[in-house]
């Protein structure tokens, strides 16, 4: 007996009805009256001869025809040019629009002269595009001619300072954010007069635009769209459009750069937030914090997007390009780090290094904490710390490549009622000199140009050198002094230089640009200056002053040659 469960399964699947049955007969019906109706005429394509010979009067040939004959050829033009084609074009339009810009520059025609310029420029743009050094500008700047003009207001120690042409922006510690004018407005900002000279905007002493700050209304901590406690960091972006500001309150207020308008206030952080830095060429923001965390943040949307975790210690300064990277130092955990955004990974770079060596009675400290970064490219950055010295980086090595000790000289030794409340105090509680911390860092990005800043009385320069592995000391801003690789050598020269520069007290912060086209008119410093150091009140300085110094580095004048070298003198 067959069943539904024994019988095979074939047998047991649902047989589908015949269709090949010859459809049903409306359907023919439709078919045949549909084939009875007359067929249209296909739609021919206007021919350009007879479009323009069938018009009826000359203004539809004129308004019609030609236009689509003009579009028809310049169409099968661009299909007529290859890829190949197309690039030689831009190569040439480009090669075309870099010798008028050396025309401009050197003042005589460039054909006559040797191609090595233009050669020379070709390789600084493709440099850029990769994001390497590609300029030795500290030879080119003559740091010794240097001019310079002191600004200050009747605040607190300036704790920072950002520069966006032609304003500058400074923090103090009782929570005022102060504009600056230190240049004079370029010509398209006076309207009805007019300017002979079109080279860049004329120097000038700086001049206070606009400030905001009032410790009563930051009482009201819930409100107030401000800061609350200490500044200790500014930052301003390139298209002019925003400063930032974070501080000691946790933090990160973005103002309208131009009335100094608070716009927004962001509280993520959960301490003390230490340094910011845009990306260059964009509006995303880098700031670091006490809390250990790098966050990232959009000022064009006003948002939050991402919080970087790995440092031990409080991070104490960041640093940006153009790539999507950023650099920090942790402080006491001794370590650099570079961010791969995009790729969410990190390296790690351990510093903490110094040589045990001892000079006479004084020894030279290890590193104990990182308290200051600057980016060179993006593959090299430079590191500052209390042990004095700064360090050479590259990406591709763990330990920096070159170190420079004692770059700011050493403290002079204390004096017996210092050390001690003893009357006759042993010599041997005199505690030994200590080197000067770096407290400031600044390059000029893609080229080999490093400042550095501390409380001996000035701003030094350093270079990296032709072959990228060493950093040379170039000189001192604005003043003279003999050294030797940067170390100052006895307490009266210190005192000399202390009492001739202009630099007085702590350099909490540098910012510099360059004036002019690739900096052919040198370069401009501001120095944000302080009786303290930002950070606290542990270390004050004797005849400090709370303010800022504009320094203007003029560029070394070279004749012009037209391609020639200079006959010499005979002897």
């Amino acid at each position: 007996m067959s069943s539904f469960f024994t019988r095979p399964k074939s047998e047991n699947k649902r047989k589908r009805a015949d269709t090949s049955e010859p459809p049903k007969k409306r359907i023919a019906a439709y078919k045949t009256v549909r084939d009875s109706r007359p067929a249209a005429p296909r739609p021919r394509k206007p021919q350009r001869d007879d479009s323009i010979s069938g018009s009826d009067s000359e203004e539809e040939t004129k308004d019609g025809s030609v236009e689509r004959e003009l579009g028809e050829s310049s169409s099968e033009d661009e299909e007529e040019e290859t890829a190949g084609e197309k690039r030689l074009r831009l190569a040439e339009r480009y090669l075309e629009n870099t010798r008028k810009d050396i025309e401009l520059e050197v003042g005589f025609d460039a054909e006559d002269i040797d191609r090595d310029l233009i050669a020379e420029r070709l390789q600084e743009d493709s440099a850029e595009s990769k994001g390497k050094l590609y300029r030795k500008l500290a030879e080119e700047l003559s740091f010794e001619a240097a001019s310079h003009s002191a600004f200050k207001c009747n605040t607190q120690a300036f704790t920072s300072a950002a520069t966006c042409p032609p304003y500058a922006y400074t923090v103090t510690k009782d929570l005022c954010l102060i504009k600056w004018q230190i240049q004079d407005l370029p010509k398209n900002q006076y309207p009805g007069k007019k300017i002979k000279s079109r080279q860049a905007p004329p120097r000038r002493k700086p001049v206070q635009a606009f400030s905001k700050g009032d410790r009563g209304k930051a009482k009201d901590k819930i409100t107030y769209l401000g800061h609350v406690k200490d500044i200790l960091t500014v930052a301003a972006s390139e298209d002019g459009k925003f400063v930032v500001t974070g501080g000691q309150d946790h933090r990160i207020v973005a103002w309208d750069a131009s009335t100094l308008t608070p716009l927004r206030v962001f509280l993520q952080h959960r301490d003390a937030v230490t340094g910011l830095a845009f990306r260059r060429g964009t509006n995303q923001l880098y700031s670091s914090s006490n809390d250990r965390t790098i966050k990232i943040w959009s000022l064009d949307n006003m948002a939050y997007i991402e919080t970087l975790f790995g440092h031990q210690d409080a991070v104490a300064d960041i640093s940006a390009l153009t790539r999507e990277n950023c650099v920090s130092v942790g402080a006491r955990d001794r370590t650099a780090r570079y961010w791969k955004v995009v790729e969410e990974t990190q390296l790690v770079f351990r510093g903490g290094g110094g040589e045990k060596k001892k000079s006479g009675s004084a020894q030279k400290a290890l590193e104990s904490s990182m308290d200051r970064i600057a980016m060179i490219d993006e593959e090299m950055f430079v590191t500052g710390g209390d042990n004095g010295g700064i360090s050479l980086w590259v990406i591709h090595k763990k330990k920096p490549i070159h170190t420079v000790t004692t770059t700011h000289g050493m403290d002079p030794v204390m004096r017996p009622d210092e050390a001690s409340a003893e009357t006759n105090v042993d010599p041997r509680v005199i505690p030994a000199p200590q080197p000067r911390w770096i407290t400031a860092l600044a390059t000029v990005p893609y080229s080999d140009l490093i400042l550095s800043g501390s409380w001996d009385g000035c701003i030094r320069s350093w270079r990296v050198s032709d072959d990228k592995k060493k950093i040379e000391a170039v000189g001192i801003v604005g003043y003279t002094e003999p050294t030797t690789n940067g170390e100052v050598h006895d307490a009266t020269s210190i005192q000399q230089t202390q009492t001739q520069s202009a630099v007085k007290g702590v350099v909490n912060d540098i910012s510099v640009f360059e004036r002019g086209d690739r900096g052919k008119d040198g370069i401009c410093i501001v120095a944000a200056m302080g009786k303290e150091h930002r950070l606290g009140r542990w270390k004050k300085i004797e005849g400090g002053k709370n303010g800022g110094v504009v320094f203007e580095v003029p560029r070394i004048e070279k004749p012009k040659t037209n391609g020639h070298a200079l006959p010499e003198d005979d002897e």
